[in-house]
Formats: C-alpha cells, sequence, structure tokens
C-alpha cells in the first residue's frame, strides 16, 4: 500500500537538466525575468562540475530578485527540487526555488545564502518579499547542494542537502501556479537537475 502510493506520488515528477539546449541562450519553455528593476541574465551554460554534464542554468546578471520559472507548470500540491551552486556575489550568493508562482511578483520562496549561512522562505507579494522563517545551516560556496520544498494545502517543508530546515504554514497562495528558480541581487548561480511534480 505504502509502495503503491510513494510510485503514483512520484509517477508526476519530471527532471530538467538542461543538457540537450543550446548554449549560451534562455532555455526553451522558461521565462527568464526578475522582480523588480535591473537586469537579470539567465543562459544554459556549460560547466563541467554540473551533477549532469554539460550544462547548468546559470544566472550572471544583477537585479533585485532574477526569476526564472517554467512557463508551461501549474502545480498546487506537489514539489520543486534543484541542485545549485552559488559561484559569487558581493551582496548574496543565493541560490532558491519559487512555487505557486502567479507571475513575476507574486510567489512563494524558499532559498539558502552562502554568505548568510542559512536558509529561508519568504512570500512575494506585488513585488515586496516578506521573510516568514529562518534556519541557520553551511551553505558552502563554489559546492553543489539540494533545495527542495514539498508543499501541500497551506503547509511547507523545505529541505537543504537532505536534512529539513523549515516548516511553514501559509494561505497566502492558495491556487496552482509555476515554479522555477531565483536568485537575489549581485548573486551568480547556477542550476541543474530541476525536478517538481505534482501529488
Amino acid at each position: 500500500m505504502i509502495m503503491t502510493t510513494m510510485a503514483t506520488a512520484l509517477a508526476a515528477a519530471e527532471t530538467v537538466n538542461f543538457d540537450d539546449m543550446k548554449a549560451g541562450a534562455p532555455p526553451p519553455s522558461w521565462t527568464a525575468t526578475q522582480t523588480g528593476s535591473g537586469a537579470a541574465k539567465w543562459s544554459v551554460e556549460k560547466d563541467n562540475s554540473a551533477p549532469s554534464k554539460p550544462n547548468v542554468l546559470k544566472q550572471s546578471g544583477q537585479a533585485t530578485f532574477p526569476v526564472c520559472f517554467k512557463t508551461d507548470t501549474n502545480i498546487k500540491n506537489g514539489f520543486v527540487q534543484v541542485k545549485f551552486k552559488p559561484i559569487a556575489g558581493k551582496e548574496d550568493q543565493a541560490g532558491g526555488v519559487i512555487w505557486r508562482l502567479q507571475d513575476a511578483y507574486n510567489y512563494y520562496i524558499a532559498r539558502a545564502n552562502g554568505l548568510e549561512n542559512n536558509v529561508t522562505i519568504y512570500h512575494t507579494i506585488k513585488g515586496k518579499r516578506t521573510e516568514k522563517k529562518r534556519t541557520d545551516m553551511k551553505v558552502v560556496s563554489g559546492q553543489w547542494h539540494t533545495l527542495r520544498v514539498d508543499f501541500n494545502g497551506n503547509h511547507f517543508t523545505v529541505m537543504f542537502d537532505g536534512k529539513k530546515a523549515i516548516e511553514w504554514d501559509d494561505e497566502t497562495f492558495k491556487d496552482a501556479g509555476k515554479v522555477g528558480v531565483w536568485t537575489k541581487a549581485d548573486s551568480v548561480t547556477a542550476f541543474d537537475n530541476f525536478t517538481y511534480g505534482s501529488r
């Protein structure tokens, strides 16, 4: 019974590893944008350290909150997971996942930061990001990490490198929405093995 339930839950999972995509351009079927001002730069790039070689999705511009989401997703209850590597940034070295995104100004975020060594969950409403919960965890720049959020109803569980970081309940965005990745400010961050699924 349990195995059947797990198999059903995972049957809807999909992984994007960016390896069959053209380097130097944003990934097709994704919306590469930002929340706020600046100029985010999202592109598929080669990276010899990639968990699945040869390509990653890289953010190398500067904007308030660079956002890149999978245009054809619409998930209410499920999960989103990504492997990410903070590379550089004087103000921030952040990598995050977003879910139940309505548009580039309304969504939930969980992010890990290599300068602050913490994992934080937020919601962004009309472009304004508000911190809700934070946990101190070691986030090493230049290394690959795994960030995952499971969301079901109003309950969210954030996992970082296989360990539970945050649990939080919220009613702001109840409807299905898109999933994607996120950074902040001058963060140069690589993403790979973007996995998502509905339940």
